[in-house]
């Protein structure tokens, strides 16, 4: 039995040893960024005419209604193909030996999800300083910010583990690209990211209501846009027991990507 002192600083360990390598390389996280300025700038500067009723749910303009969906999105995208970066450790053999080494998969897992949140914060601080360049009018009180970073961190450990479940199955970086870039689209849009659940088909709503990215929209816009905390505590009871299922799944896994 691993003792809990010894737990954390594994994983602290392997977390700042993920998070040196952001320090040292950045280009690739000020890449992903291109793609959500796209979004608000392009996509949701072209929609932002519409009425409120329209697209969005309470007097809201679209790019406000938007920004939560937004964040999701390149969260999403950053930690949906972490499992690439994973297969591409084992084939130079560093994941062979962290998992030689006496910490517990499960730190290990919990570690290097923790670096990926910190790309996931970054993602969010991009964003909303888009918001601020735009001049969209969100709620950025320091408490309601904190409480974004919360959700994004729970969220990006959540499909960073997610992700790297699937490379112990897909096993090759091209599937594990192939296979991520085909998932994260039908996870965006079957959510209420871009536009109210109201608005889908009955049987998409269904599916919506099984995704956890709609969840994480809807405790976010809470925070920053509407104001209205009473679906929160669900919200982030949902994504924890999301974000605690794809932990232990990635940790049970682990070791079959080295076999």
């Amino acid at each position: 039995m691993v003792s809990p002192t010894k737990f954390v600083s594994s994983a602290l360990t392997i977390a700042e040893m993920e998070a040196r390598k952001i320090r040292h390389d950045s280009s690739e996280l000020w890449m992903r960024a291109i793609q959500p300025a796209l979004w608000l700038v392009v996509f949701g500067s072209a929609l932002t005419e519409l009425r409120s009723s329209q697209l969005t749910e309470g007097n809201f303009t679209y790019l406000q209604f938007m920004s939560a969906g937004i964040i999701a999105q390149s969260v999403l995208f950053v930690a949906i193909l972490y499992g690439v970066r994973l297969i591409w450790e084992r084939d130079m053999g560093m994941l062979t030996k962290l998992l030689s080494t006496p910490s517990p998969r499960a730190s290990v897992v919990v570690g290097k999800t923790l670096a990926s949140s910190v790309r996931g914060i970054f993602m969010a601080i991009v964003v909303l300083g888009l918001t601020l360049v735009l001049g969209i009018n969100l709620r950025l009180d320091p408490l309601d910010v904190l409480g974004v970073f919360c959700v994004v961190i729970l969220f990006a450990m959540a499909f960073t583990a997610f992700s790297m479940t699937l490379s112990a199955f897909l096993g090759t970086q091209s599937r594990m690209m192939a296979f991520g870039q085909a998932l994260t689209m039908p996870l965006f849009f079957a959510s209420n990211a871009i536009y109210p659940i109201s608005l889908m088909p009955k049987w998409l709503q269904y599916v919506s209501e099984v995704n956890p990215l709609s969840y994480v929209v809807d405790a976010m816009r809470s925070m920053i846009l509407t104001g209205v905390y009473s679906q929160v505590p669900f919200d982030i009871a949902a994504i924890g027991f999301f974000t605690v299922l794809m932990m232990v799944s990635a940790s049970l896994v682990l070791r079959k990507l080295v076999q």
